[in-house]
């Protein structure tokens, strides 16, 4: 069977995902643990991070603009991948499926261990334990992809839970904050002893982690209501609520607790909530944490089927990718790629691996970032291909956004450092000989056919 022949309609069911299913799948793949610790790596800044923050939360708003303008003119499912081929073609688009296939392997891998982190606050003996926090973490992943398999609404209503569980715990903290403050806590204003320029990019450069999977809604666009309207609300609500969660939480982190103090916490939100509320709301925030990481598994684990299942429908992936079934979710590529995010997950337990597992880690984090700059070009791309369609479109704020989003994906490219860089660039290249394998298999089928 040719992997055109494997239409996404297949088995499935009516569309699922609603605006507030779409906007909760965009906030928890945003909101996962590194937000809870955030705020003690910007305190060596000092106040001045806080402008980080806006630039960071300025450059994810246009890349959120991008992704839905991209939402109305390319339906259909894939996301980047479907945007970046529609662009730029076949190869262009099996590069940008291949390395954030790859990349959300590796995410969900160490969103898990996260996971077993967070949740030792409450169980200590599975932190301490690596056998048992091997299981534990395994068990999850797996429960997941069977919530995933289900279908795209149950993994939806699971999102929403974990999303609205998760925010409350940081909106605490946030809201109740600003009644704390105090403006000594930001003094000195830019504590890192460099330029002021330098430091709003280091503090960007740091904050941009957090904003990856802003672009989470236009994936499943086939099990989407109304995806032409809903994925760019969705898109663009869940990117501004997310930043405005993270720069409240932030202020008031920093507000309440000395810079010197919170440089060395290991749970800045735990230890801003301990001094407005108490000890017990220590429990509240790891709470919050543990629901977090599990949250944003579940959303990534969604991802980790629709990609390669929009990819293989094109011929660009294996057919089994994209076979469906009873509940029309592209289960059988969700396995496959499970059973690596096992196998990444389990290396990190490995005290030998744990430096190589988190240098794939930074290598995939790059790769998530490399389709940015791709779709911001590929929305060009596509009106310039399709010119008559979009006649009556107002190209002019288009590029500007467009050209905008693509400067700032490049910078942070190039924040990731030179071997990230690198290396992200020789991930990328490793598969081509996978793509060319592809393509002779199905000249050889036609040949076949024909014959």
């Amino acid at each position: 069977m040719r992997a055109s022949d494997v239409r996404p309609s297949a088995g499935r069911k009516a569309r699922g995902l609603g605006l507030w299913m779409c906007t909760a799948l965009v906030i928890g793949n945003m909101v996962g643990s590194g937000i809870f610790l955030l705020p003690a790596s910007l305190a060596r800044f000092g106040g001045i991070s806080i402008l980080g923050w806006l630039f960071t939360a300025s450059g994810a708003i246009l890349l959120a603009l991008v992704f839905a303008r991209l939402a109305r003119m390319v339906p259909g499912a894939g996301g980047p991948y479907a945007y970046s081929r529609a662009g730029f073609g076949d190869f262009a688009g099996f590069l940008i499926a291949w390395g954030y296939w790859i990349s959300t392997i590796a995410g969900n891998a160490a969103i898990a261990v996260a996971f077993i982190g967070y949740l030792g606050f409450f169980w200590p003996a599975v932190a301490r334990s690596p056998l048992l926090g091997a299981v534990v973490a395994t068990t999850a992943i797996w429960l997941l992809v069977l919530v995933n398999a289900a279908g795209v609404r149950k993994a939806g209503s699971v999102a929403v839970v974990t999303t609205v569980l998760k925010l409350l715990p940081l909106l605490a903290v946030g809201v109740v904050g600003l009644f704390f403050l105090s403006l000594d806590s930001f003094r000195p204003f830019n504590a890192s002893g460099g330029s002021a320029g330098s430091a709003i990019t280091a503090c960007a450069a740091l904050t941009l982690w957090a904003f990856l999977g802003l672009e989470s809604s236009t994936i499943p666009a086939d099990d989407v209501q109304r995806p032409r309207v809903t994925i760019p609300r969705a898109t663009i609500l869940g990117t501004g609520l997310t930043a405005a969660v993270y720069i409240l939480g932030t202020v008031a982190v920093m507000g309440l607790i000395p810079l010197a103090e919170l440089g060395q916490s290991t749970a800045p939100f735990a230890d801003a909530a301990q001094a407005m509320f108490g000890g017990w709301a220590g429990y509240l925030i790891a709470g919050g944490a543990v629901i977090s990481t599990f949250g944003a598994l579940n959303g990534w684990t969604l991802i980790l089927g629709q990609v390669p299942a929009a990819a293989a429908r094109d011929g660009l992936f294996p057919a089994i990718f994209a076979r469906p079934s009873r509940a029309g979710t592209p289960a059988a590529g969700m396995v496959i790629s499970s059973v690596l995010v096992t196998i990444l997950m389990l290396m990190n337990f490995s005290r030998g691996l744990v430096a190589m597992f988190t240098f794939i880690i930074l290598l995939a984090t790059l790769c998530t970032l490399i389709p940015y700059a791709f779709c911001a070009m590929a929305e060009l791309m596509v009106f310039v291909k399709q010119r008559e369609q979009f006649r009556g479109e107002r190209l002019a704020g288009a590029t500007v956004i467009a050209a905008l989003a693509f400067v700032y994906s490049l910078w942070a490219i190039a924040g990731s450092g030179q071997e990230s860089v690198y290396w992200g660039l020789m991930l990328l290249l490793a598969g081509i000989p996978f793509y060319v394998w592809l393509r002779w298999r199905a000249a050889r089928d036609a040949d076949s056919t024909a014959s």
